[in-house]
């Protein structure tokens, strides 16, 4: 069975389901149908009867004298009774036949005890009773009182053919009816159950091209149902899968040209060094440079071990409350030691004391980094300015620079992993172009954000937005 379930289409098991539900529906449908169309014909019928009951009685109180009836024959006082669907008996009050009238089919209908007992106790009471392979006969024995006592008992009867042929043609007309809308509905069904899962079939076929490396492929749709919104969120997913693997072969290609270069150089060296014998100083000066290229590799390794662990979800982000004006102060105490080779300084601008929470560690790191640049990039005896101001609910660290600049186009793409300008290749040979994208990861993880501003040949202006903590500041 589960094999048998697994092999079968959707759009077979929709349509099984929906038809027998359906079939099940139509029964409980017909079902009651006949119930209360029975139900209703019994009611009708009763009426009916009763109604000739009350018109009858009166009639008979014109020809009664006292206890006594002055006729001998119904269909001389009543000749309409005869032309009716009903027949009429009288009995007397120990239920013995004193008068009926022509149209009874059946002589011999005795009075029962049931209804004997109910007219002595003044009630009319309903029977249906049934002779042989007759059609069986609604009853109704309505009593008829002089004063306190009964004189008569007045049966008023009536053939049930009519409702059994009424219900008859009800049952054929459902048991054609029903099978037949229970196929047609199958079959539309089935035709609607196509054009809905029509589009699923498309997500298939373009899965399958997909899984033959065709990332290009997308589900074409204008729906905005279930399906639609299923397509544009397969579309999404391929969107960024396809984002993603062209970000890993860059990636791979990057990485790879990135540690190619050091590689090239420590190997060339080091051929070069061992060529012929050489003075010390020469082995000296190899070894240090082979040493600067080995720090430069060591530190893109590491930096690529970080961003993969953080794209893993590994990094562990503290969330403590952090001084961040204090944390500014000392990072423009040790950019000023960093720009003190190429005499560029680095001045404190408004700092107000706000709080943030996060890991001091790390945005120790994401500010420095961001100095660091400004530093690098910067021309010679040139300024890099710092500063921290609150702005609707956010601290906003803001570190300009007046040097080398960049275009718009270099903005969009300054925080890409290994991105580096040719600006910024010429002016700083020493980098890995991964500095700002874990800059860019950080400032997330806090919540926060960090953009650029910059004018080529000006200088760029980074701002790095973080949330503040509801107390912002200190006394």
């Amino acid at each position: 069975m589960p094999n048998m379930r697994a092999n079968t289409s959707i759009r077979v098991r929709l349509t099984i389901w929906y038809g027998g539900g359906l079939a099940l529906i139509m029964l409980l449908f017909a079902t009651a149908l006949y119930v209360v169309m029975a139900r209703a014909l019994e009611d009708q019928i009763d009426r009916s009867l009763e109604e000739a009951a009350v018109a009858a009685s009166q009639s008979l109180e014109e020809h009664r004298f006292g206890p006594f009836l002055l006729l001998d024959d119904l269909a001389q006082a009543f000749p309409e009774l005869a032309l009716l669907d009903k027949f009429f008996q009288i009995f007397g009050p120990q239920g013995q036949v004193t008068l009926q009238s022509a149209n009874i089919k059946t002589r011999n209908i005795p009075l029962s005890q049931t209804a004997l007992q109910s007219s002595l106790q003044g009630r009319a009471v309903f029977e249906t009773v049934r002779f042989r392979d007759e059609i069986p006969i609604r009853l109704l024995s309505y009593p008829i009182r002089h004063g306190q006592t009964l004189v008569n008992i007045l049966r008023v009867g009536t053939s049930l053919q009519p409702e059994k042929e009424m219900l008859a043609r009800l049952v054929f007309v459902l048991l054609i009816g029903s099978p037949l809308a229970v196929v047609v509905s199958v079959l539309g069904g089935w035709f609607l159950a196509g054009r809905a899962l029509r589009p699923v079939d498309d997500i298939t076929l373009t899965a399958q091209r997909i899984a033959g490396g065709d990332l290009t492929q997308r589900i074409e749709t204008t729906s905005k149902d279930e399906i639609g919104r299923l397509a544009s969120t397969f579309n999404n997913m391929i969107g960024r899968l396809e984002a993603s693997i062209r970000q890993i072969r860059q990636f791979s290609a990057d990485a790879s040209h990135e540690l190619r270069t050091p590689l090239t150089i420590t190997k060339g060296e080091t051929e070069l060094a061992l060529r012929k014998p050489r003075s010390p100083e020469v082995y000296r000066e190899a070894l240090e440079s082979n040493l600067e290229e080995i720090d430069r590799m060591s530190r893109i390794v590491e930096e690529l071990m970080f961003l993969s662990r953080a794209d893993l979800g590994e990094v562990h982000v503290a969330s403590d409350p952090v001084q961040l004006d204090t944390l500014v102060q000392e990072i423009q105490m040790q950019a000023m030691v960093l720009g003190k080779e190429q005499q560029i300084a680095t001045t404190l601008g408004q700092v107000e004391p706000l709080r943030v929470s996060g890991d001091e560690w790390r945005l120790r790191e994401l500010i420095l980094n961001v100095v660091d640049n400004a530093v690098k990039y910067s021309l010679p005896r040139g300024t890099v300015e710092l500063g921290l101001t609150q702005d609707r609910g956010m601290a906003r660290v803001t570190v300009q620079d007046h040097g080398i600049g960049m275009t718009p186009e270099e903005q969009r793409l300054v925080f890409d992993r290994f991105y580096r300008t040719d600006a910024a290749r010429a002016h700083a040979q020493k980098g890995t172009g991964l500095g700002l994208s874990i800059c860019k990861w950080i400032a997330e993880a806090h919540h926060g954000t960090i953009e650029v501003a910059s004018t080529f040949g000006q200088g760029s202006r980074f701002t790095i937005s973080l949330p503040l903590l509801p107390a912002t500041s200190v006394s």
